[in-house]
């Protein structure tokens, strides 16, 4: 008989069928309480998942009771950690779903509650979106802890994992057309009896027969007021608990009094009912909220797309045979092979083989980037031509992939300004809806008391501050979610704000306007020496002589080395070039002055080779432009935005390239010191946008108004950067100021309208002629024209 093994932690089981936990249908043994309670905890918390890929055993949990465990705790499980938490420095880094946000008061709260939590190091939420991005010191707060703390002010909270969000969104979203799908029923039923009233088919029934259709109504009203509002009241307890006043405040307060007010007069047999309008407000507004809801999902639906490009498999080496695994079983170090037409599984370096790989999910440039060994290779990218083998570097929330995600979310949850002026104004907003709903009782009491209360009731319903609250971060969604496809990914706040200020440009060189890396473009073997010698040998002849050397310049001659050339007695000369002794006689490699002690100037980068004093050979040397690079300077010149270059390089090919280009000014020969000074007195008249890629454009970056980096650069300049370009390709920042100065023109259009509606609504509702189901109406309209508006930036062509 075969030995039984814990499904958890793998450990013998000796208990028979004591413990069990049901996993994907299954009842799997368990050895002990301690992994039964564990494995429960995993089950109940949405992750079985962990158990479909996971590549090792769990821990075994016999210190653990089942007591101890609650429905968050599987979430500190290092085991399951590993699919959703990033670390960063010293640092833990997390998406979390959370339930029940409404509007930006919804994210200011739960901001608020967690950050007065020790080792909370930042928090960002997206009402947009309904996502939250933390940040926290692992030795100080436990995720658990930070789940509870949300959980506490009526929210629910759970890491972001693609496939269990998207069932709990259609989840949600089913139970939301309940409620709606119930109060449009009940409104239905309850217009049904108060056109008939109002239209006077029943003013000769006895005073009983009028009470009867109100109690019917009433009993229709009832669920809608009960159930399909609930939503509402949540909301606004919530806010009011924390001390804040917001937009479902004033909802909550309108249905609910006037279903109260109704009753109270059902009862009494007297006065007026306003069944029908708290019904049709109800419905109303559930509708729209609906419909932003599914504006919402289709705005940030590309952060979401990005995971489901990496593959489930992939392909390992082991040996010498080859078998189709999990990618989740993947680990750092393992030998995997691409197959032209799959998706790369997990980023690496290709070690063998050469081919060209489509990275337009990264960088939204359709065509192919050319691969050869020691390249690259991220995952979701498609390999075209031939089968290349890749050596795995990244895994999980290392993964590029992964990065961009955090980015764009980093991106979508930055709030510009005017956001934070629009959040703060719509909460003095609603107190001021509330006092003038107020003051607008009092007098229609005086002036007109049985019209009182349902012109006060269209004041609350009219004037909700739904489309303000909305008018900035849908359209900061749409424009980020734009410039993801684009390949560019933002990173700070404010970048929506300063784009569009852009007026001076400038570049660094090498790396940046160039591709940063020479190649040799011309050889001339000079005559007049004695030796007597083919291209090929002069080339073999420099590559030895630079095999030892980390310049630039080296790795040009890097293809011609070969075994056969030997090189003793090697020495170098800094700033001017190699010797060393090959069979005996002394070769130099270098300028023109090192090589044979004369010098002229060169306006290209002009490499010497020479043999016991004698000149053997002259090699040209060249850094290629970037392709686009001209389109690209040409472009944001018609925006209006002048171009300067400022290069550390010394030689004549910044002037050259300055004027192949069209660039007037230009800077030769800057330390980072100096290119910092020129941006810094730049900055004195006009906003300045600063683009590196080396270590040295590090300091430049973080000085500008508005820093870009080049994704191929060095992680320093990125760490430093505003943007980031992931395709290198320069044509897509003039793109992204395009659409920047479109989600700030999106942004006014809505804020205006926003206001302009509110400005018109107020004084009609107050002057009674507003209906509360006319308000209602009005309320919602407002709401999904400013989503609608966002959602234009979708369709923007650049």
């Amino acid at each position: 008989m075969s030995q039984i093994s814990c499904y958890h932690c793998s450990e013998p089981v000796l208990t028979a069928s004591q413990f069990t936990t049901c996993i994907l249908n299954i009842d799997q043994p368990m050895c002990c309480p301690g992994c039964q309670a564990v494995s429960q905890a995993i089950i109940d918390a949405g992750l079985t998942n962990y158990y479909k890929f996971r590549t090792e055993p769990g821990n075994k949990q016999t210190a653990l009771v089942p007591e101890e465990l609650n429905s968050v705790s599987a979430y500190d499980i290092p085991e399951v950690q590993q699919d959703f938490i990033h670390q960063r420095d010293d640092l833990n880094e997390v998406s979390l779903t959370i339930d029940g946000i409404t509007c930006a008061a919804c994210a200011w709260l739960i901001e608020h509650q967690v950050k007065k939590l020790s080792g909370i190091a930042s928090i960002q939420v997206n009402s947009t979106t309904q996502r939250a991005l933390i940040s926290w010191h692992a030795e100080l707060v436990k995720l658990s802890d930070i789940l509870n703390t949300i959980s506490a002010i009526g929210y629910q909270a759970a890491p972001f994992q693609i496939d269990e969000q998207e069932t709990k969104s259609k989840k949600d979203s089913r139970k939301f057309l309940l409620r709606l799908g119930l109060a449009g029923f009940a409104t239905m039923q309850v217009m049904m009896f108060a056109l008939a009233l109002y239209s006077g088919y029943f003013t000769d029934l006895d005073t009983e027969f009028r009470d009867y259709f109100r109690w019917v109504s009433m009993l229709f009203a009832a669920p809608v007021v009960f159930y399909s509002a609930q939503p509402f009241y949540f909301s606004a307890i919530r806010s009011i608990l924390m001390g804040r006043l917001n937009m479902d405040v004033s909802v909550s307060i309108a249905i609910c009094g006037a279903y109260i007010a109704s009753c109270i007069e059902t009862v009494n047999g007297t006065g007026e009912v306003y069944f029908e309008s708290v019904s049709m407000f109800t419905f109303f507004l559930l509708l729209g909220r609906y419909f932003e809801q599914n504006a919402r999902q289709k705005a940030s639906v590309s952060s979401s797309n990005l995971h489901k490009l990496v593959p489930l498999t992939a392909f390992l080496k082991n040996d010498n045979s080859i078998e189709e695994v999990p990618a989740k079983r993947l680990v750092i170090g393992n030998i995997i092979l691409i197959k032209p037409g799959d998706v790369v599984a997990a980023d690496g370096v290709i070690i063998e083989g050469g081919s060209s790989v489509n990275e337009a999910m990264l960088t939204g440039e359709q065509m192919p980037v050319e691969k050869s060994v020691d390249s690259q290779v991220f995952a979701g990218t498609i390999n075209i031509e031939q089968p290349i083998t890749v050596r795995v570097t990244a895994l999980g929330q290392d993964q590029l992939v992964a990065e961009i995600i955090r980015l764009q979310e980093i991106a979508s949850n930055s709030k510009p300004k005017i956001a934070l002026y629009a959040d703060r104004f719509s909460n003095y907003f609603t107190a001021a809806i509330l006092l003038i709903a107020t003051m607008t009782y009092i007098f229609w009491s005086f002036y007109s008391p049985e019209d009182a209360f349902w012109v006060t009731l269209s004041v609350l319903v009219a004037t909700c501050p739904c489309a303000l609250a909305l008018a900035t971060p849908t359209a900061v969604t749409c424009g980020t979610a734009i410039l993801t496809k684009l390949g560019i990914i933002t990173r700070r706040s404010g970048v929506f704000e300063k784009l569009p200020k852009l007026n001076h440009i400038v570049f660094d060189k090498t790396g940046t306007l160039t591709l940063g890396s020479l190649s040799i473009t011309n050889v001339e073997l000079v005559a007049g020496t004695t030796e007597s010698v083919t291209e090929k040998r002069a080339l073999e002849y420099a590559a030895a002589l630079e095999s030892s050397s980390l310049h630039p310049i080296a790795h040009a001659f890097e293809a011609y080395l070969t075994p056969a050339i030997t090189v003793s007695n090697k020495q170098s000369f800094v700033g001017n070039g190699l010797q060393g002794e090959i069979d005996g006689k002394l070769l130099k490699i270098g300028s023109q002055s090192f090589v044979n002690g004369t010098d002229f100037y060169e306006s290209d980068v002009i490499i010497w080779l020479s043999i016991e004093g004698k000149v053997l050979a002259k090699f040209t040397l060249a850094d290629a432009i970037r392709p686009n690079t001209a389109a690209a300077v040409q472009s944001l010149k018609r925006l209006g935005c002048n171009i300067s270059i400022a290069s550390g390089d010394n030689s004549g090919e910044v002037e050259n390239l300055a004027k192949r280009l069209g660039i007037d000014d230009y800077h030769k020969g800057l330390s980072p010191e100096d290119k910092l000074t020129l941006v810094s007195r730049l900055q004195k008249n006009v906003h300045v946008a600063m683009f590196g890629d080396g270590i040295n454009d590090a300091p430049v970056l973080a000085g500008a108004n508005l820093s870009v980096a080049m994704g191929s650069g060095a992680a320093i300049s990125k760490n430093s950067a505003d943007i980031i370009l992931l395709g290198d390709d320069l044509a897509r920042f003039a793109d992204a100021v395009t659409v920047a100065k479109s989600t700030a023109r999106i942004i006014k259009q809505n804020l205006f309208w926003a206001l302009g509606y509110n400005l018109f609504i107020i004084p009609l509702a107050v002057s009674g002629h507003v209906a509360p189901y006319i308000a209602a109406i009005g309320m919602s309209a407002s709401s999904l024209i400013v989503v609608s508006n966002s959602l234009r930036l979708l369709k923007v062509r650049v």
